[in-house]
């Protein structure tokens, strides 16, 4: 079934868009990263203007962070301190990164930034959580290093501003998630994504907080971040398509509900390991788009 989207002005296949929900939202009730990893270079993939994709994927990151998120909550794997701590620094991160935005799409650089950045950012970090995990899978579980959890904490316990985070287990500076969020606000508003798959590893390796509480604690976080970007792109840049984010919505609440769930009976390991696959994944398809040359080329000159 077809339908017009008013602002990406183009048809598309409603079933397919609502598969694209269904998808992310498993991957995000399941890793905790948002989906916007996924949706975002899909919408590209199937010709949707590159602001507008990023304007709708962080919309549609909104409606199954919510409901991933309160599944979490209900487990009790969400920091509630440690997650309000971020949004200080994911919404101002983000209000710049929506300037950003309109700036580069102005000047016509933004689809060849976000691309760089899927790139550069995906390739580096599914790659180092593809090694990690690979070797923790093979590695007996009595033999896991602890050394250097210690050696992190200390670290962290010399900067200014101590906190607790008794759900965590962690005492750190309370500027380490503050600049953390900044740049989850900025990458969101630039990406569309909700910054899980930065925010997420740096919570397991940096931070070291436990793998079930990084999750919950991710989507709760970027229920928030989302929407705060989602509204400042539809008003400020005219970004977000209502129907297109509709449909990915329906699609990914049922999704995120059956990541939840399943990743509430899967090891810690694995979970690093499918996120891992996801991000590079995505990666290795946006870095080909960068090398081959597309099917239909056009040119944007002005005819005089």
């Amino acid at each position: 079934m077809e339908v017009f989207l008013p602002i990406a002005h183009m048809d598309v296949n409603i079933w397919l868009i609502v598969s694209f929900g269904l998808v992310v939202g498993f991957l995000s009730g399941l890793t905790g990263v948002g989906g916007g990893i996924l949706i975002t270079p899909l919408l590209i993939f199937i010709g949707v203007p590159p602001l507008v994709a990023v304007g709708t994927g962080a919309a549609q990151i909104v409606g199954g962070s919510a409901i991933g998120s309160y599944a979490h909550w209900r487990m009790g794997n969400v920091d509630m301190r440690m997650a309000f701590v971020l949004l200080a620094g994911s919404w101002t991160g983000g209000l710049l990164g929506v300037h950003l935005a309109r700036i580069l799409e102005a000047g016509g650089h933004f689809s060849l930034v976000v691309t760089f950045l899927y790139v550069i950012l995906l390739g580096f970090i599914g790659t180092s959580m593809l090694i990690e995990s690979l070797l923790a899978l093979r590695r007996p579980r009595s033999e896991h290093p602890k050394k250097s959890r210690n050696t992190d904490k200390s670290f962290l316990q010399r900067l200014p501003g101590q906190m607790d985070f008794p759900v965590s287990g962690l005492r750190l500076s309370i500027l380490t998630p503050v600049l953390l969020g900044f740049g989850v606000g900025l990458l969101t508003a630039l990406m569309g994504v909700g910054g899980g798959f930065v925010m997420v590893p740096i919570m397991l390796y940096v931070l070291k907080m436990p793998t079930k509480v990084v999750v919950g604690t991710s989507l709760f976080q970027l229920l928030f971040t989302t929407a705060e970007v989602g509204i400042l792109q539809a008003g400020m840049n005219h970004a977000v398509d209502p129907y297109l984010a509709l449909a990915l919505v329906l699609g990914s609440i049922f999704g995120t509900q059956f990541g939840a769930r399943a990743g509430a009976h899967m090891q810690g390991e694995h979970l690093r390991l499918v996120l891992a696959l996801v991000v590079v994944g995505v990666a290795i398809k946006m870095g080909l788009g960068l090398f081959i040359t597309p099917t239909h080329i056009f040119s944007m000159a002005r005819v005089v």
